[in-house]
């Protein structure tokens, strides 16, 4: 209890949020190289590109495990506006996803359904679900 009054709270959720936002970074950048190293530094070398791949891997493990830590951290309202957000985003990248595969497989769509869009979809809704849940408690 006095390590709540003392502001332990707030530091360790402040020091939770720049762990996963580190992970987060480190997770971005490898990402990155495994999408353009094989093209730009090692001339599609495949073991070069797998051994890339399975770091980012292993780092976005490491990113998901930060990232339920800080869930954990945080208060039940925080908790509360995280689960919605991530619902929907779930939700809408499930029902969104599979319909915009299949305008892709049935020739609807002339250009082919990229993985990416359907991320973009998913972060957008997360974002959008974590502003309007904390307009909702405030």
């Amino acid at each position: 209890m006095n390590d709540l009054k003392a502001g332990g709270w707030a530091a360790s959720t402040a020091r939770n949020t720049v762990i996963l936002g580190g992970w987060t970074a480190a997770w971005l950048l490898t990402m990155a190289l495994a999408n353009f190293g094989p093209k730009f530094i090692w001339a599609s070398n495949q073991a070069i590109t797998v051994l890339a791949i399975a770091i980012n891997l292993a780092i976005g493990l490491g990113m998901i495990l930060a990232n339920k830590r800080h869930l954990r951290g945080l208060d039940e309202l925080h908790q509360k506006v995280q689960l919605e957000a991530m619902a929907m985003s779930l939700g809408v990248g499930l029902v969104v996803g599979l319909s915009y595969s299949n305008l892709d497989v049935t020739d609807v769509i002339a250009f082919d359904a990229e993985i990416s869009h359907l991320v973009i979809v998913m972060g957008i809704t997360y974002g959008l679900g974590v502003m309007l849940g904390l307009r909702k408690y405030q």
